[in-house]
């Protein structure tokens, strides 16, 4: 039985995994009844697995494991949250009050419905973050502590920070003019070059809320707002 702070990272996995389920038996049931639902498959949950050895490599990598003690909370969740509470607001602005959308007329394929919602896009979050952040990092975070005794881990882990927070936003490019499309990069680049910086600071967790606080404001909240608000 592993024990301590791995076995207090294998816990809160474990658990992440567990809501990620429960979203898809929920999505499931719902399905009949609602169109347009994003559900996942079994085969993402056991993707998901992947990611599991890295939580036993975190301290040799450099990194803080999941509940580090001498990591106070607000650090490890309310200041990240609140980053990416700023940045899903700094969205909102550009996307609904500059560029005024068409009135909509059903959920945008970027939201789900209530409260589905809150299954489909923590898990979504948890996934970006171990595939974006929680492998990748690890994996050149071992490389830099191990290579040359070393002496050039902070080149590994700028190169890591900076390659990590450049794929989501090329990934995403949206079409339409240089403006947004120069915000869309800028912004994007921010947010996970932040989480890259705060998951060093207090570790997964971190990095996992301030896209948590971002995916409130974009997915869930307007989300809400268009199926009780707007919709009826």
């Amino acid at each position: 039985m592993v024990k301590g702070k791995v076995g207090k990272n294998l816990a809160i996995y474990t658990l992440f995994l567990g809501v990620a389920a429960a979203g898809i038996l929920y999505g499931r049931h719902l399905q009949s009844g609602i169109g347009n639902l994003r559900i996942w498959e079994w085969t993402n949950l056991l993707w998901l697995l992947l990611g599991m050895p890295f939580l036993f490599l975190q301290p040799q990598a450099r990194l803080p494991n999941f509940l580090e003690p001498d990591i106070p909370h607000r650090k490890r969740f309310l200041i990240p949250l609140g980053i990416g509470v700023v940045f899903g607001l700094l969205d909102l602005w550009v996307f609904q009050v500059l560029l005024h959308p068409e009135p909509y007329r059903e959920l945008p394929p970027f939201t789900q419905p209530f409260p589905y919602s809150l299954f489909l896009y923590f898990s979504g979050a948890f996934e970006v973050e171990v595939f974006y952040r929680l492998i990748p990092l690890t994996l050149l975070g071992l490389a830099g502590a191990t290579l040359w005794k070393g002496r050039y881990f902070q080149a590994f882990w700028w190169v890591a920070a900076i390659a990590t927070s450049i794929r989501e936003p090329m990934e995403q490019m949206p079409s339409g003019s240089a403006l947004l499309i120069s915000y869309s990069l800028l912004s994007g680049f921010l947010m996970n070059f932040l989480q890259a910086i705060w998951y060093r600071k207090a570790g997964f967790l971190a990095s996992l809320s301030v896209r948590l606080g971002h995916y409130l404001i974009w997915h869930i909240l307007l989300g809400i707002y268009i199926q009780f608000v707007i919709l009826p």
